[in-house]
């Protein structure tokens, strides 16, 4: 018979149990995470909250394959993940694009690197750059480009191969505040009306307004070691707005 716990395991996209995260620091153990137990249903976007130290974006590399837990199981449709996952990108804080190819360039080279053939490349990133407003910046290099159209670029390669969790590393920290506000409000357009593939979304932050905007759960962290200290569950509907009284109410909770 199959257990229950069993069932609801499967029906998840991500799976932590017990994960931790250990550095040698020449004759000493640095403890990244401890005993992190994580768990990502699909259709929900989840913030990570905490303060700078507390191993989030550590988390998030260990998600998606980059880094390998030191104990603990990491699951993805309750299958144990092995090398880098392949139903997962990364959109870092910093931009991280290619100097010296184009807005095109730069979204197409994740899918040359998965063998997609040219024609369909080419397609593909045409489509993503016109739905993450960059239309007619296709010959544009980053330089070219302010620091929120470059986000966006950076965006527009992640989608590019269709994740189904798509991970956030603070993707609005390195903006100004105008710029960060407009590229959250796209982001959360194409997600809540389905114009992306990704199936669930798990964003690292210490803005803690940002989480109540955006999030369905909020998981908060503490540090040394980072741990989860409790999560909670957003159910205020979107598009939320700063003012309402249960906002600012989540806020202060939070």
């Amino acid at each position: 018979m199959i257990s229950a716990t069993a069932v609801n395991d499967a029906d998840n996209l991500l799976d932590l149990q017990s994960v931790t995260k250990a550095y040698k620091l020449e004759t000493k153990q640095f403890l990244a995470v401890k005993d992190i137990d994580l768990h990502i249903k699909p259709g929900e976007f989840v913030c990570l909250l905490g303060p700078s130290g507390c191993g989030k974006s550590t988390l998030l590399r260990i998600i998606a394959g980059l880094n390998a837990a030191t104990s603990g199981v990491v699951s993805y449709h309750g299958q144990p993940l092995k090398g880098v996952n392949p139903y997962t990108t990364i959109v870092f804080q910093t931009f991280a694009l290619y100097p010296w190819l184009t807005v095109q360039e730069n979204v197409e080279i994740a899918l040359k690197a998965r063998g997609v053939p040219a024609d369909a490349r080419t397609n593909r990133a045409l489509k993503l750059i016109d739905t993450v407003g960059l239309d007619g910046f296709e010959s544009a290099y980053p330089r070219e480009l302010s620091g929120g159209m470059r986000q966006k670029v950076g965006f527009a390669r992640a989608m590019a191969v269709e994740p189904e969790l798509l991970c956030l590393d603070e993707p609005f920290s390195a903006l100004d505040v105008l710029s960060a506000e407009a590229l959250r409000g796209e982001l959360m357009e194409l997600w809540l009306k389905k114009k992306i593939p990704t199936k669930a979304i798990l964003m690292v932050t210490h803005n803690i307004e940002e989480a109540v905007l955006m999030a369905d759960r909020i998981v908060i962290m503490g540090k040394d070691p980072g741990h989860i200290v409790t999560e909670i569950a957003v159910t205020l509907h979107q598009p939320r707005q700063r003012k309402d009284t249960a906002f600012q109410s989540l806020v202060d909770k939070v």
